[in-house]
């Protein structure tokens, strides 16, 4: 992604070939990375720290258990589905532009999460904060793309994954000190004063790039791909109650492979695609795509259930889980801002392929939980697998947009993240659907009170409201 650049003052943004300044600031590049590392801390955030005020939730508006699933999963329907549109949408009308309607997307829907009265109404603003969350996934990658060469990307990207480590480590700690100090309406109205400062940054500080060869939106595809990736992340969350056999699970999945022919199909013949099936003949990033699906479905899809264990099983706090899940985190933290700086002087496959082993191998040493076990039997897994993914996550993100051209680095993120977000879909529904039957798990739905460590046995080691 070299060549000529314009003159600039140091610091200022340099357009790669094949970027198009598109009026608005001048940009600086470290406050590009200020205002997409704010977006994600308040995204990530807001993924990590919900599962933990579920029962307050409940409680404050009598929500049944299926109301409690679909509180997680109109988040998880709309961000998969849109993923993809949005990096294609933000290669064509501008990757500034798309980035401050994601964060005022979010940090309404956020709002409106806050002040509901109903769970009908958390419901739809859990999925209008999907869409927002889809917007800003997708362009922040390729904001950062656009913004730094050379070895500064690897420091950018570093720090990126940094941030991404400190929103999970800090996640369930917030989130445990707001629900039992405040109210769980706080969870979604602390990000109003986060999103207010990215949204100011990025309108005062980052530049705007377009491909400046883009032509009408894929208004078919985009409908065709949605719906197809829509009946699939539906399929695979309702196969985690149902079963994989139920007609309408069934039916999903058919409907899914159905509409990805003919999307793919479409797109092979389309003059202006919005997916260029091209970038899949690049190694690097079709392994790029796969590994991010590897370690989502994974380590991230099993996160959700290791919280569960540890509050449910073992009788801890939300605080109290949040605190031994830094374990976990710190080492992502600490190994993301080393691989960050080293992913810019060695090929991505030195560090991505190890630390996908180290993560798998972490994983093998969190086996043998039972009701009786100790929180400190994951210790162990948590540091390997906390070094694996830190080893992966920066990387990762540049190896997306890394080798392709700039005109095509938000279709690139769209991708990668589409990949992490089936990845998180498929794991979590894969575990909940093999670990334990649909029906116990519905019929064991916790009240509000929490176990004590003495009666964890009476509890299901995989109850998920969740899941």
């Amino acid at each position: 992604m070299s060549g000529a650049h314009e003159a600039v003052r140091p610091g200022r943004h340099r357009y790669p070939r094949g970027e198009t300044p598109v009026g608005g600031p001048e940009g600086n590049k470290w406050w590009t990375l200020t205002a997409v590392c704010f977006g994600t801390f308040m995204l990530l955030l807001d993924v990590t720290i919900v599962n933990v005020a579920l029962p307050d939730i409940q409680s404050s508006l009598g929500s049944s258990f299926s109301d409690l699933q679909w509180v997680i999963d109109a988040y998880a329907l709309t961000l998969a589905s849109l993923l993809l549109t949005a990096g294609s949408l933000s290669d064509i009308f501008g990757r500034r532009r798309l980035y401050i309607i994601g964060l005022v997307v979010f940090t309404i829907a956020s709002t409106l999460c806050g002040l509901s009265q109903s769970t009908l109404l958390l419901q739809l603003s859990r999925g209008l904060q999907g869409v927002g969350g889809a917007i800003m996934f997708t362009v922040s990658l390729a904001l950062l793309a656009s913004a730094f060469q050379g070895k500064d990307r690897g420091v950018a990207f570093g720090i990126w994954g940094s941030i991404t480590g400190v929103a999970v480590a800090v996640g369930p700690v917030v989130g445990g000190l707001l629900v039992s100090t405040l109210s769980w309406r706080w969870i979604f109205l602390v990000n109003i004063p986060i999103g207010i400062a990215a949204l100011v940054i990025t309108v005062l500080k980052v530049a705007e790039s377009r491909n400046p060869k883009a032509h009408a939106p894929d208004w078919i595809g985009f409908v065709v791909f949605t719906a197809s990736l829509s009946s699939l992340v539906y399929a695979l969350i309702e196969s985690g109650q149902k079963g994989f056999g139920d007609t309408v699970v069934v039916t999903c999945f058919i409907a899914a492979a159905a509409l990805m022919v003919a999307f793919v199909l479409f797109e092979m013949r389309t003059a202006t695609p919005m997916l260029d099936l091209n970038l899949f003949r690049k190694p690097t990033f079709s392994g790029g795509a796969i590994a991010a699906f590897g370690i989502s479905a994974g380590i991230f899809s099993m996160l959700l259930y290791l919280t569960l264990y540890l509050q449910n099983v073992l009788g801890y706090s939300a605080l109290q889980t949040g605190l031994r899940l830094l374990v976990l985190s710190g080492a992502i933290l600490v190994v993301s801002g080393v691989a960050g700086r080293l992913s810019s002087h060695l090929p991505a496959r030195f560090l991505i392929g190890p630390g996908l082993a180290l993560t798998g191998v972490g994983m093998l040493l969190m086996r043998g939980l039972d009701a009786s076990s100790s929180w400190t039997h994951l210790i162990p897994g948590f540091i390997v697998a906390g070094i694996g993914v830190g080893m992966v996550n920066p990387p990762l993100a540049s190896t997306a947009v890394g080798v392709v051209p700039p005109r095509l680095a938000g279709m690139a993120s769209g991708v990668n993240s589409t990949f992490r977000q089936v990845g998180i879909a498929t794991g979590i529904a894969l575990l909940g659907t093999l670990s334990r039957p649909a029906s116990r798990v519905r019929s064991r739905v916790p009240r509000r009170e929490r176990p004590s460590p003495g009666a964890a046995s009476r509890w299901p080691l995989w109850f998920s409201p969740a899941s």
